[in-house]
């Protein structure tokens, strides 16, 4: 469904997680465009779901891409009998329990062969990302399960898949895309890793991978076209974030970015294949 909304002037990247701490939060990357450039504004760290919410329903337009799935593969769906639609979908899905959802998902990988225990969606094998049926590393599907519904109760519209029926042209819009930072990673960096979570694995190479991709990102070497604005205590916390949270965040913004740009040139769908399935959902710039 395409979608025809009126855009703020805020960019929003998120690194999220379905069980924020105070050692893990939801990191969000604030900023605009200007000019081919993305200024960095402001890493903003969450440590509870509540906290994002409120977030989230705070009066102001954005537009954001968000590092969780907006979507389940429809072989999987179709299997399990849920609802077709996406909206009637997301709130069957969110009805669950994750230990329901692990034992459904479970039972349905272990009548599949080896090898393709796994149902893809078609933007997953595309953007090289994880199934957005998976729950264990990453927990992605957990992600959706959390992610989703506050993003829907905040009123945000999903391009390509939902538009709340309270929305009214020209009021305060929240555009919500499904990012992906290792897309856009990946194109730097190849295989490199530039994160860990497990301190042990902390080690220089991946300081020098973070320093690359930073670097590439400052001087717009990425098929996105944008070069990326940072100060030198930003550009020293994103490297010294061995986490790469917020790293990750900052990429979103940056497609984020493309996506706002993709609308103001005409594109109703932030630069979504109009062809994507509109059960499954799309990440934005694979």
């Amino acid at each position: 469904m395409a979608t025809s909304v009126a855009t703020g002037e805020l960019l929003v990247g998120c690194d999220f997680s379905s069980a924020p701490h105070a050692r893990k939060h939801i990191v969000l990357a604030l900023g605009a465009v200007t000019d081919g450039q993305v200024t960095l504004s402001s890493l903003d760290r969450l440590n509870t779901l509540d906290a994002f919410l409120d977030w989230l329903k705070r009066p102001i337009s954005w537009v954001g891409a968000f590092d969780l799935p907006f979507g389940l593969p429809r072989e999987l769906v179709l299997a399990l009998g849920w609802p077709l639609d996406w909206h009637s979908c997301m709130m069957h899905y969110a009805g669950l329990s994750r230990e329901q959802i692990r034992c459904q998902f479970a039972a349905f990988c272990d009548a599949r062969p080896v090898g393709g225990k796994f149902a893809h969606r078609a933007t997953d094998r595309l953007a090289g990302s994880s199934p957005s049926m998976k729950w264990v590393n990453p927990p992605v599907a957990f992600m959706m399960h959390a992610g989703v519904p506050l993003l829907l109760r905040a009123g945000a519209v999903l391009p390509g898949l939902y538009m709340p029926l309270a929305h009214v042209h020209g009021a305060q819009t929240k555009v919500a895309l499904e990012g992906y930072p290792g897309l856009l990673a990946r194109e730097v960096l190849g295989q490199r890793s530039y994160k860990a979570d497990d301190k042990a694995r902390q080690t220089a190479d991946r300081l020098i991978a973070r320093k690359d991709l930073i670097t590439a990102l400052e001087q717009g070497r990425t098929r996105l076209g944008f070069r990326l604005k940072l100060s030198h205590a930003q550009r020293d916390a994103l490297a010294d974030d061995a986490s790469g949270d917020a790293l990750d965040a900052v990429l979103c913004l940056m497609q984020a970015a493309w996506a706002k740009l993709r609308y103001q040139e005409g594109d109703h769908l932030y630069g979504l294949p109009p062809q994507a399935d509109p059960l499954e959902g799309w990440i934005v710039t694979a």
